[in-house]
């Protein structure tokens, strides 16, 4: 039996532990610094994500078998660098890998280089150019922070007072930290999240999803880190996914490779199905959030063996896994997923993405015939508390969407709370087709 460590907290890696939790292989999981619902499934480590000596001797003195990474500022501090040369075993990309994510100008380089197909691009490291180029193009206007900047690098400017405004933010006052500015063109269509289990070369597709970043119904008001979100996509056919699993996740993929920096983990496609054809939006190096909430509970196949598959071959450069490279049966990297479709739901903070309060309590939860994410909670003398901005999400499964959008929210109703809020139109995409 296995020890795991999850490193992370919030709804991602709850969803990261509860997939752990239904694996046989599994005795017990901590979860550092996890959260209130973590808790109920994992011990939680009161140890920061970024933290990486302290999670390295964590790790040697438990004895764990399986680091999974979480979040993106983890494997850009070098996590899974640090614990290979340690001797410890951990899923996630390394340092030079994890560039996919953490410079927009790395990725743009590496489309740009391997065929994959993207919006056109210039960066900028001096605000007059910047600003200058800008000025003479037209709008909107995409602006993005070359670094990791929490979900808030990225500006859609309507009017040239917005791009001065955005521009000035991360050029001039550094408001992200020194870097560059990556300037887009600007696409149209609808988005939609791909991730893939990847380890060099192979390539293991998960279900699509599509998440909600705007706070209200419409798509309204403004950018969150997601409301919501939803797999089975009526508005992407199955040449649409062929055509991104091959053109993008597995060019990329390859790229990485060429480069000296081959992935080992979660591949995120940000991408758009515009009137051109699917185009790359942006890359993470890491699982999606809210995706993974939707995406995890549809897999049915031990995501143990995933984990700690991809983990070894990475170190070991077997030929899948290693079941395949000893020849004696099918590979248990190889994902099976449910035909079911989810949906879920974020409750988050009145307020969120501005100011907000903290230490509402939250009732009825227990009544709930659901899966709940805890993403920002805290336990506190027995009773439960709203801890962050984004406070939990609700998922429920079904035939099809319209299936899971009234279980879902008939769920939620169940939910008592003066202090949160949450959008009524998830998956609205899919219903008006």
């Amino acid at each position: 039996m296995k020890k795991v460590l999850v490193v992370g907290g919030g709804g991602r890696c709850h969803a990261i532990v509860d997939a752990l939790s239904r694996s046989p292989q599994v005795e017990k999981i901590y979860c550092a610094p996890g959260n209130a619902g973590i808790g109920l499934q994992a011990e939680n480590v009161p140890i920061k994500d970024t933290d990486v000596p302290a999670l390295k001797q964590f790790a040697l003195d438990n004895a764990i078998d399986l680091t999974v990474v979480g979040p993106e500022a983890s494997l850009s501090r070098g996590i899974v660098d640090e614990f290979r040369a340690a001797g410890l075993k951990i899923f996630g990309h390394t340092k030079a890998a994890t560039r996919i994510e953490s410079s927009k100008e790395f990725a743009k380089e590496i489309m740009v280089k391997y065929d994959v197909p993207t919006s056109g691009y210039r960066s900028f490291s001096a605000y007059e150019e910047a600003i200058a180029y800008v000025s003479a193009r037209p709008f909107p206007a995409v602006l993005k922070y070359d670094g990791l900047a929490a979900g808030k690098g990225v500006v859609i400017a309507e009017t040239l007072e917005e791009a001065d405004a955005a521009l000035k933010d991360m050029l001039l006052d550094a408001k992200f930290g020194e870097g560059k500015v990556v300037v887009e063109d600007f696409l149209t269509g609808p988005e939609f999240s791909f991730m893939a289990f990847v380890c060099g070369n192979k390539v293991w597709p998960m279900p699509l999803s599509q998440d909600h970043k705007r706070a209200f119904d419409g798509d309204k008001g403004p950018n969150t880190g997601g409301m919501g979100a939803y797999t089975g996509l009526p508005f992407i056919n199955d040449e649409d996914v062929e055509y991104a699993l091959k053109e993008v996740l597995q060019k990329t993929a390859d790229g990485m490779v060429a480069e000296g920096c081959p992935l080992s983990g979660v591949l995120y496609g940000g991408l758009m199905k515009t009137p051109q054809g699917v185009k790359v939006i942006e890359f993470n190096a890491r699982f999606g959030d809210p995706e993974t909430e939707v995406v995890l509970p549809l897999l049915k196949s031990d995501i143990f063996d995933i984990f700690n598959g991809i983990a070894e071959k990475a170190v070991e450069e077997k030929k899948c896994c290693c079941c395949c490279s000893e020849g004696n049966g099918e590979c248990k990297i190889a994902p099976e997923w449910e035909e079911k479709v989810t949906m879920g739901v974020v409750l988050a903070s009145k307020g969120y993405p501005g100011d907000y309060k903290k230490g509402a309590e939250i009732l009825g939860t227990e009544e709930v015939d659901a899966k709940i994410y805890h993403m920002g909670t805290k336990l506190e003398d027995g009773k439960l508390l709203t801890a962050g901005g984004r406070v939990m999400m609700v998922v429920c499964s079904g035939e099809d969407i319209h299936a899971a959008q009234k279980k879902v929210y008939g769920e939620i109703a169940k939910i008592k709370c003066d202090n949160l809020f949450y959008r009524n139109d998830i998956a609205h995409w899919a219903l008006d087709k």
